[in-house]
């Protein structure tokens, strides 16, 4: 992806949850400068947590069609979800376009209520793992949705519309995307670990190689170890 397409998707993306209601926090809106400033004295826990923006084309280089825009808000660490002590909990915002694919996976840790904030229809399609963690092609998915129980056969869709959620286990296998119109998504889970809990049935890349055709506005999350040492 090119840098000024990151700008200007970071742009959109703040202006459209705020069309919901939602504001960002102030380290949203930090120059790469300030950032890297606050991250070596009163906000280290921006890098080690992995808080901030995260656009990704998943490798693919089709953005509007393959991608998603994430922003983690709060996130705690492995050794308090170890403990139970702590912070145990993450929070996300995402934008998934109409009709933008995001690839099929699952979680080996992580529990994730997955909520649609606003917008269109959040469509999601659904497997179980094998015991080898694989795709569970036949048995039947059985997920809250909302504290309701809902039975889905392999592979069928949960439609979710504005308000509604589902609460995905370790192992339930999801892909998503929106259907009508783009989807505000929230997602309210365990801590969070985009380096090593994700596991994609089809090879891709979880972050976007950038290419600097310009300056950054805002850091994403794959720069800091960059950009933030």
């Amino acid at each position: 992806m090119l840098r000024s397409e990151v700008n200007a998707i970071i742009e959109k993306s703040d202006a459209f949850m705020r069309s919901f209601g939602f504001v960002l926090p102030p380290f949203a809106y930090w120059r790469p400068d300030e950032l890297k400033a606050h991250a070596a004295t009163d906000s280290p826990s921006i890098r080690d947590a992995r808080l901030g923006w995260d656009i990704t084309d998943f490798g693919k280089g089709r953005f509007e069609s393959y991608g998603l825009v994430l922003f983690t808000l709060r996130n705690g660490t492995s050794d308090a979800l170890g403990t139970g002590q702590g912070m145990v909990y993450a929070e996300k915002l995402m934008i998934t376009a109409k009709d933008q694919a995001n690839p099929l996976h699952r979680h080996a840790v992580k529990t994730e209520d997955i909520i649609n904030r606003g917008g269109g229809t959040l469509v999601l399609q659904m497997y179980n793992s094998l015991a080898d963690g694989s795709v569970d092609e036949h048995s039947d998915v059985v997920v809250a949705t909302d504290a309701r129980l809902r039975r889905l056969t392999a592979g069928s869709l949960l439609k979710l519309a504005p308000g509604e959620s589902v609460t995905l286990l370790p192992g339930n296998w999801h892909a998503f995307w929106a259907e009508g119109a783009d989807v505000l998504i929230g997602e309210v889970s365990t801590v969070n670990d985009d380096l090593t809990d994700n596991y994609f049935r089809e090879p891709v890349g979880r972050f976007s190689t950038i290419q600097e055709d310009t300056a950054p506005n805002h850091l994403l999350v794959s720069d800091y170890d960059t950009w933030l040492k």
